[in-house]
């Protein structure tokens, strides 16, 4: 009887015992955590790419005087806009209008030679006529006229050029644009072609030379051309504006051997823009082409030692680690080259305070897309048998 009741005793001991280790781990099941979840956003993207440029004006000036003298005044206010034709200097013009009288009654003389010089070839030739002058005197009195003739013709010349010195004394802007200080002022003299008097730059529109790599250009703009369809954005260094809108304008016609790369142009609007020449600028080009493409909040991707990875939540909701290949940031957005498929769920704040293998309880959220174009989901490929 009391081996019975021995026996009894043990074997409820065991039963409890193995009751308790089976209620153990559900014990100890921690609770499913919630957190952001959201699918992967598919979108037709093209990616931009950005250069770095200085601004060059189409038209460049270093004002020179054509006549040597000397300043006699300055007519612009240094720093301002010009027109073509506006009078910038003038140059002491005395000198110049003393030759063009000497040349006006030196022309009078050669009229008058001339005249008396034909009025005797005139009368030479009826007098040979009735023989009453030698061949010989009537070919000296023609070839004195011919001289004549040359004669005024060279003080003509002389005269033509004498006025142009004296309008040349008034040094004018040769095109329309934005005229720098000036470099020599009154009272000092200057030499024709020499001299630099002032710069001046046109400031309507502006270009951006810049060189695009050999395989980028192949790789995503070798379908573009030089018609004015391809738009390009320029920010200016420091700028908070938002950027200028161009156009490519200029492609090179030939690729640079010695460094691999194409120059391009935009061409820019800087009426009402502040553009100014020379600036250093940054110039942001689309591909032509897109891709439809799958792309992460940059958050929601974690690094460990062997790669990029993201976590991806299963049908059962528990995560899973997945890496990735990652591809160019628009923004608060991550390109995803490798790793992921349409329609795959994320944990959307990264590896923050969860990781793999962990349940959870998702709270569904939406990727913004910002300005990207939606492309149609595509669904997820059947493995194959």
């Amino acid at each position: 009887m009391q081996l019975r009741v021995l026996s009894l005793l043990l074997f409820t001991a065991v039963l409890t015992g193995c009751f308790a280790e089976a209620e153990a781990p559900s014990a100890k099941q921690p609770p499913a955590q919630p957190i952001d979840v959201a699918a992967v956003l598919y979108t037709q993207y093209s990616p931009e790419y950005t250069f770095t440029t200085r601004l060059e004006s189409p038209q460049q000036v270093e004002l020179r005087p054509r006549v040597s003298g000397v300043i006699e005044s300055v007519e612009f206010r240094e720093g301002s806009h010009v027109k073509q034709g506006d009078l910038l200097f003038r140059i002491d013009s005395r000198p110049f209008a003393a030759e063009v009288a000497r040349l006006e009654a030196e022309l009078d003389r050669a009229k008058a030679a001339l005249g008396q010089a034909q009025s005797e070839a005139q009368r030479a030739q009826r007098l040979q006529g009735r023989n009453a002058m030698s061949a010989e005197q009537a070919e000296s009195r023609l070839s004195l006229a011919s001289q004549r003739r040359a004669e005024l013709a060279s003080v003509q010349a002389a005269m033509k050029a004498a006025r142009l010195n004296l309008e040349f004394t008034e040094v004018r802007a040769p095109i329309d644009g934005q005229v720098s200080n000036a470099f020599i002022t009154a009272g000092n003299n200057v030499q024709a072609g020499q001299s630099v008097l002032t710069s001046l730059v046109a400031t309507d529109r502006l270009y951006a030379y810049f060189d695009v790599d050999e395989r980028t250009w192949n790789a995503s703009f070798s379908d573009v051309k030089a018609d004015g369809q391809t738009q390009a954005r320029l920010t200016l260094a420091g700028s908070a504006r938002a950027p200028q809108t161009g156009e490519l304008d200029f492609i090179d016609n030939q690729i640079n051997e010695q460094t691999g790369t194409l120059r391009v142009r935009a061409v820019f609007t800087a009426k009402d823009a502040p553009l100014r020449p020379g600036a250093f600028a940054r110039i942001q080009l689309k591909a032509t082409d897109s891709q439809p493409t799958v792309m992460v909040p940059d958050r929601a991707v974690g690094t460990d030692l062997k790669s990029r990875f993201v976590l991806v939540v299963n049908a059962e909701n528990v995560l899973e680690y997945r890496p990735v290949e990652l591809g160019r940031r628009e923004g608060t957005l991550r390109v995803v080259e490798a790793g992921l498929e349409p329609g795959e769920r994320i944990a959307a704040n990264g590896p923050a305070r969860v990781g793999p293998g962990m349940p959870i309880t998702p709270r569904n959220v939406e990727i913004e897309a910002q300005s990207l174009t939606l492309a149609e989901p595509q669904p997820k490929a059947e493995p194959s048998a």
